[in-house]
């Protein structure tokens, strides 16, 4: 066990999508079952056979329950915790350590929205605290928006920089059969597109879709029973900083300099070693932020960092293959599709958008308006 995490002892057997896009007649539990049963089915297994569920689900307060129920099992292990985007990377934290500790065998981790066919738009799950109300933000926009403002003020980044992440993330999306948006897209359209909350344009925001993820994870000797390639979980590490944007402590510093500084300690390696990222992009400063925060360039570098398609297809650093939140889909929260996409490319299964020789590969997510940070760390076998 390295700093108190254990290292390459449980791997991911199964790794699902279901539904991405818009699934009219689906709840969302009913997709995140969906979702559930092609992972499992993956990893040779049944709904009997998981003794630990992590589900976090924003409608159902009670979602283990609820969903317990759901696919007609007991678990032994149950946690919903509700951090956002960025619960389902705390869920491959906590269920490696029921793991390794032997409190459960098979741990399910599932998500599922409906987001775009119940509503057409983000279903908000907080509302602004006292202080913030007054100025009537939009949520969570507005908060993202203020954290890209105090970016280009402080380091001279540009509207043109944030519209590379989204290029990039639509690049990849060209490559993804299941990504939602694939028409292309070019710096001017994403700068000079309808502002929504200044800085931030309509294209710097993450789409509005349906869809749910599942991965299932066992300990690491069980793990060639199930899989012939499985992915080991290296590190994995979290932190909170605020809830409310008004009391982030630096609006240009998230708690990925926490949490990625650890997982990376678990896991023994550094930035330079990474293969694939997936970082949560809910808007196209979050990428920016986390590539200085995580190590990948220094602080205030992060826009000239993504200049010249450095981080689309062909580029030097492979960042958010699948699409991302931005044209890949973001049915409400995206965090468990980070590790579904990781799993992917660590098996060689992306098809086109397939990052030759990966062995290692990070996914970063995020909750609230910057407030929670997950950052997992994955490897195939010869990296464990």
């Amino acid at each position: 066990m390295l700093n108190g995490f254990p290292r390459g002892r449980t791997a991911i057997v199964g790794a699902a999508t279901f539904g991405v896009g818009k699934t009219p007649g689906h709840e969302a539990m009913d997709l995140a079952a969906l979702a559930s049963l092609r992972a499992l089915a993956e990893a040779g297994l049944t709904p009997g056979d998981v003794d630990a569920l992590f589900i976090a689900q924003p409608q159902d307060t009670l979602a283990t329950l609820s969903f317990a129920e759901y696919l007609g099992i007991e678990p032994k292990v149950t946690s919903n915790n509700r951090s956002g985007g960025s619960a389902f990377l705390l869920h491959l934290e906590h269920a490696a350590l029921a793991l390794d500790a032997g409190l459960a065998d098979v741990a399910l981790i599932a998500y599922g929205s409906n987001q775009a066919t119940a509503s057409g738009k983000l279903v908000q799950t907080s509302r602004p605290s006292n202080w913030e109300a007054p100025y009537k933000p939009l949520r969570p926009i507005s908060s993202y928006a203020l954290a890209a403002a105090r970016h280009m003020h402080r380091y001279g980044t540009t509207k043109r920089q944030l519209a590379e992440v989204a290029v990039a993330a639509r690049r990849w999306a060209q490559l993804n059969p299941e990504a939602v948006a694939r028409e292309p897209l070019d710096l001017d359209s994403v700068v000079n597109a309808r502002l929504v909350s200044d800085p931030l344009g309509v294209r710097d925001c993450c789409l509005v879709t349906d869809g749910a993820a599942a991965v299932v994870m066992v300990r690491a000797e069980r793990a060639p029973d199930h899989a012939a390639r499985p992915v080991y979980l290296l590190g994995a590490a979290s932190a909170v900083t605020h809830a409310d944007i008004a009391a982030m402590p630096d609006l240009t510093v998230t708690g990925a300099a926490q949490s990625g500084g650890r997982a990376f300690a678990q896991a023994g390696v550094g930035p330079a070693d990474i293969d694939v990222l997936q970082l949560y992009d809910a808007f196209t400063i979050n990428p920016i932020l986390f590539l200085e925060d995580l190590g990948f360039c220094a602080k205030g570098e992060g826009g000239p960092f993504v200049e010249g398609g450095r981080i689309g297809p062909g580029g030097s650093l492979p960042v958010n293959t699948s699409g991302g939140g931005l044209s890949y889909c973001h049915p409400g929260m995206f965090g468990l599709f980070t590790v579904v996409e990781s799993v992917r490319q660590l098996r060689g299964d992306a098809g086109a958008r397939q990052v030759a020789g990966a062995k290692l590969a990070l996914a970063h997510g995020n909750g609230g308006v910057l407030s929670s940070q997950a950052t997992a760390i994955f490897g195939t076998a010869e990296t464990r």
